[in-house]
């Protein structure tokens, strides 16, 4: 059964973000459809999410927008209107996350959004639009990653994941992802109030980074399988040699900086591999290998409990001011359509 849509508002509702001669200042506006960029597949968005990218260029802490004004939010998911693109229909429920969302295109965080044909990802039958958005650009680099690595030989066998930032939205949806597949995760964090919970996911180690003592050595006796980092700087050079033979380091954050210090050991006496994931810009014949995992044998199991907050519009200013101080924890939700 697909949602009817009876008309199409002229005006909505969207958080808008500028940058001119008045300064730089994001907030809630009505705007019209026909302002929206351009595209083939026109969506009445349901939900979207909240995503440390969101939180910077939603206050300026980030140069994340490469024009303005533009409308917020790299995720959306919700139900198209109307669109000149055969492949999708009125009714169709679909997704997107990154591919140039609050960066080069109005994002997620209106109550419309046009989206290219090119990167609308149809939604995942086993999904719901809320779960689609849980998961997000959090889960879909997570996923990203493990896709990655498999591509490169990674199996279980080969020993436990270190997943590192493991108390962030990536890092949460990473344990659950990871363990749903077969692999035994060992969650590194900083923040061992949230071991608990991190075990509740999936985790069967959890590490405490302020207690984890590296070597500094080239090469150390091998711990883990192989890694998903999200904090980079020393962090990432640590795990590196701790890499079981021909396994893979996937790094997707810079939380411990940009930069890091490594040998050429890790890589030429036990063949380790380090990945980049870059999600925003992914393929699109590799984005909907992803969301079929994510859809099916790869589905986060805890999607509600990862979800731990859900908004408005009016609501992110707080939300942005929480997250870039540190003190926000799992998965935040923003709710455009109150009919889902």
């Amino acid at each position: 059964m697909t949602d009817a849509i009876d008309t199409i508002p002229t005006d909505f509702r969207a958080f808008r973000i500028h940058n001119d001669d008045a300064g730089y200042r994001g907030g809630i506006e009505t705007m019209n459809t026909q302002a929206l960029s351009a595209g083939e597949v026109l969506v009445k968005v349901a939900y979207s999410s909240v995503n440390y990218k969101d939180a910077l260029a939603g206050t300026g802490k980030g140069k994340i927008l490469r024009h303005y004004p533009l409308n917020g939010g790299i995720d959306a998911a919700g139900v198209v209107v109307a669109s000149t693109d055969p492949a999708f229909k009125e009714g169709d429920k679909v997704l997107c996350t990154g591919s140039g969302l609050s960066e080069t295109r109005d994002g997620g965080y209106g109550q419309y959004i046009r989206l290219l044909a090119q990167w609308t990802i149809p939604l995942p039958k086993d999904l719901s639009l809320r779960e689609s958005m849980i998961i997000g650009t959090a889960g879909f680099t997570a996923a990203l990653a493990l896709l990655r690595m498999q591509d490169n030989r990674q199996t279980p066998a080969l020993g436990p994941i270190a997943v590192s930032g493991a108390s962030g939205g990536v890092g949460m949806l990473a344990i659950d992802i990871f363990s749903r597949a077969g692999y035994e995760v060992h969650a590194i964090s900083g923040k061992a109030a949230h071991f608990d919970f991190l075990r509740d996911l999936g985790a069967v180690q959890c590490i405490d980074r302020h207690q984890l003592a590296f070597s500094g050595k080239p090469m150390d006796s091998a711990r883990f399988g192989g890694a998903l980092d999200n904090v980079g700087g020393p962090m990432l050079a640590g795990l590196l040699p701790l890499i079981e033979p021909y396994g893979n380091v996937a790094i997707c954050g810079n939380a411990g900086g940009i930069g890091f210090e490594s040998t050429v050991m890790p890589f030429i006496i036990r063949g380790a591999s380090l990945l980049g994931i870059a999600s925003a810009g992914t393929a699109r014949d590799i984005r909907d290998r992803v969301w079929e995992h994510l859809g099916g044998d790869w589905k986060p199991r805890h999607l509600e409990r990862i979800a731990t907050r859900e908004v408005s519009l009016d609501q992110l200013p707080d939300v942005f001011g929480r997250m870039l101080a540190g003190d926000s924890f799992g998965r935040t939700v923003v709710r455009l359509d109150t009919s889902h």
